[in-house]
């Protein structure tokens, strides 16, 4: 009885070893934009084709989709893919996506956008060109009423549980990467170019953000490298390099009503490479909004010839005349800084100005090491108004902390 036991048992583990071998795999469909009518000529407007894909794509309800653009330089109008999928979408970016040289080709705020999907994964050593050369002049707006709306490259919205990865953006016209309402997002590997007097060309912008990772990624624009904005929370940005640019800058704040708190943000081993500014908080002097910036931890920083290597600044006017009677009601609190060094082309290295109304709460400063190395000789020195907090370690202009 025991031995027909046993191979009862055993015929019945064979069988089922069978079964799940039989079994169809479901595996990844790929879908070639150029065998579905795409054409790598640089001229030919692929933004339909490149649609249609992504509609079939997108609508295949099982296993995943990828989207390959293979090497070659694929001409793309002002696109947009939007989800719900039925399925994960990987789109894999081997070629070079060109946009229009003309600004007024294209008819959208964003030229490549992706909207309300999840589980998207961009990837691949593809080239966004966004050709801004043309445009950088006419982005004048804080001078001219008239002028016109650019695109930014890539936007992100209502897109979750996604990742980024090893693309490179060249010269875009606006910003370069765009999220708005966006959670659990991973950017890494990524290279953000245009030249340092390009204007409001931010590498990478978000707002009403949560859980977003940015790592090992190249930035240097006309622009903020990082632009973090209002109602962004949990956010982790390490082993970055910007330069040229204007660093890495939360807000501007509090200039319109509703704006909501920022909150949780670690940036951890950032090289800043002759940029305006290094770590950067600017919130409006005449604000409409009372919200809260809190539990920020900066540390492992390395300023390199940083003109302000660390600004908080409360009274941001950037287009005078400003209304100097009014006070900034965004309360900031609990910010460490530690281990920040380097080189300052300012004598003010530290710049904490906060308001008058909100002062800020609890700035530890640990290990700074900020020497002057501008053209005018003397030490650095560090300014602080309506500032509580503490200092610790090597300190590096002497603070001046409450």
């Amino acid at each position: 009885m025991v031995c027909i036991a046993y191979a009862f048992k055993t015929l019945c583990l064979c069988l089922f070893f069978i079964v799940v071998a039989s079994r169809p795999t479901v595996k990844t469909k790929v879908f070639n934009v150029q065998r579905h009518g795409s054409k790598p000529d640089g001229k030919t407007d692929n933004a339909n084709a490149f649609t249609s894909v992504w509609s079939r794509a997108c609508a295949r309800r099982s296993g995943r989709s990828k989207i390959y653009v293979p090497k070659g330089t694929f001409y793309l109008g002002g696109v947009e893919f939007v989800g719900p999928c039925k399925n994960p979408i990987e789109f894999v970016i081997d070629g070079t996506l060109l946009a229009s040289a003309n600004p007024s080709d294209i008819k959208q705020d964003t030229w490549i956008n992706f909207r309300y999907i999840n589980d998207l994964s961009i990837s691949g050593f593809g080239t966004l060109d966004g050709q801004g050369k043309k445009s950088w002049p006419l982005n004048d707006c804080n001078k001219n009423s008239n002028c016109p709306k650019l695109a930014m490259t890539m936007g992100f919205a209502f897109v979750n549980n996604s990742n980024i990865k090893d693309i490179t953006s060249l010269n875009s016209k606006m910003g370069h990467f765009n999220f708005f309402s966006v959670h659990h997002f991973n950017i890494t590997g990524v290279t953000i170019t245009a030249p340092g007097d390009s204007p409001n060309t931010d590498g990478i912008k978000m707002g009403s953000c949560s859980n977003i990772r940015i790592s090992n990624t190249n930035i240097g624009t006309g622009d903020d490298c990082i632009a973090i904005l209002s109602g962004t929370t949990n956010l982790d940005i390490s082993n970055v390099k910007c330069g040229p640019g204007h660093g890495i800058s939360v807000g501007s704040l509090g200039k319109n009503k509703d704006e909501k708190d920022v909150k949780d943000l670690t940036v951890r081993d950032i090289v800043f490479n002759g940029t305006s500014d290094g770590i950067r908080i600017k919130t409006w002097e005449s604000s409409a909004s009372k919200i809260l910036v809190s539990n920020f931890v900066y540390e492992n920083i390395q300023m390199i010839d940083v003109e302000k290597p660390i600004n908080i600044d409360q009274k941001y006017c950037p287009h005078p005349p400003c209304e100097h009677a009014q006070k900034s009601h965004v309360q900031i609190q609990d910010l460490k800084l530690k281990n920040i060094y380097g080189t300052s082309k300012n004598k003010v290295a530290v710049n904490l100005q906060c308001s008058k109304s909100f002062p800020c709460k609890n700035v530890k400063l640990i290990d700074i090491n900020l020497k002057h190395n501008g053209l005018k000789g003397g030490p650095s020195i560090a300014m602080c108004e309506n500032v509580d907090g503490s200092a610790s370690g090597k300190m590096v202009p002497k603070h001046c902390l409450n």
